[in-house]
């Protein structure tokens, strides 16, 4: 089972891509406001953290998730389960 600073770790690895250059991701960084990512890439994240934590995110925990902490929190939970 994987802790919260190898799911933060990994969670850094695949957004990455998605960050503008010179832009440093932080438990903070909130994903839309920060990252400007489009609906979009919101489904690209989604689908490749799915994918790589092998879980499937409640499309209605998304409106509650706004920073990348939220996110590591909400991938914790799930692959507990």
């Amino acid at each position: 089972m994987a802790t919260n600073p190898e799911i933060l770790s990994q969670l850094f690895d695949i957004l990455k891509p998605f960050t503008k250059e010179g832009q440093r991701l932080r438990e903070e960084t909130k994903l839309v406001a920060e990252l400007g990512l489009d609906s979009l890439q919101v489904m690209q994240v989604l689908l490749k953290i799915e994918d790589h934590f092998d879980i499937s995110i409640p499309l209605n925990n998304l409106p509650t998730i706004q920073t990348v902490q939220e996110l590591v929190h909400e991938i914790e939970t799930l692959v507990k389960v």
